[in-house]
């Protein structure tokens, strides 16, 4: 999934001649803390809230003042995970996406960031998770993979997380069976460290709760 695919229809951009106050509402209504400044095709920047607080005279177009303006930006064919790191890395809520010759063509917004992940990582599909906690060396995705399907059981999406400077990772696998004692057991006997198992809704529901109020603490918002 790259870029052009995740922009956002109802994000608006902003031109010079809008005043700081419009961008603020469209802030507030749309729940974000950033704005894109666009004329005619030509993005001009990336414009905070902050930044607009600093003007004093936010009933005043924004081309009225003198403003160093943030560019970041993606491009219409760069990777979902590529954008997901710019974004983080950044802090912000809102990426522009521009084309091949630097055209704006819209923005992507952290919730759709969010949505594009749940769908890809099978969030919505019935089955069970488990997560594993190992040393990174002894990390096998093909040893992984056969011990589950080896149950008659199917992988539908795996990530891997780290503390910063650990040697340990934990793998937090989504499987399309809510039967999970013969797997775990097989986990068990290859001397894998299960940490956990779900299989009910409800406490699938506060799985993916905990690991969103995770993520939108990694984006930082």
């Amino acid at each position: 999934m790259i870029a052009k695919d995740l922009i956002s229809e109802i994000i608006p951009s902003l031109k010079t001649s809008d005043t700081g106050q419009t961008a603020l509402n469209w802030m507030e209504i749309f729940r974000i803390s950033h704005l894109p400044i666009v004329n005619n095709q030509d993005f001009l920047g990336l414009i905070s809230d902050a930044d607009i607080y600093d003007m004093n005279q936010p009933e005043e177009p924004i081309g009225n003042h003198k403003l160093t303006l943030f560019k970041p930006y993606v491009t219409t064919d760069q990777h979902l995970f590529e954008v997901i790191g710019l974004v983080s890395k950044l802090r912000l809520t809102v990426i522009p996406v521009l084309d091949e010759n630097n055209h704006y063509k819209g923005s992507i917004t952290t919730n759709d960031l969010i949505r594009h992940v749940a769908g890809i990582s099978s969030m919505d599909q019935p089955g069970g998770i488990i997560v594993l906690e190992l040393l990174e060396r002894d990390y096998s995705l093909s040893q992984i993979a056969q011990i589950i399907e080896g149950n008659n059981v199917k992988v539908l999406s795996l990530y891997i997380t780290s503390p910063p400077e650990s040697t340990r990772i934990e793998v937090t696998l989504k499987v399309n069976s809510n039967e999970l004692s013969s797997v775990i057991r097989t986990f068990e006997r290859y001397n894998y460290e299960v940490r956990t198992w779900i299989t009910s809704d409800d406490a699938m529901d506060r799985f993916y709760s905990e690991r969103f109020d995770m993520f939108m603490k990694y984006l930082n918002i």
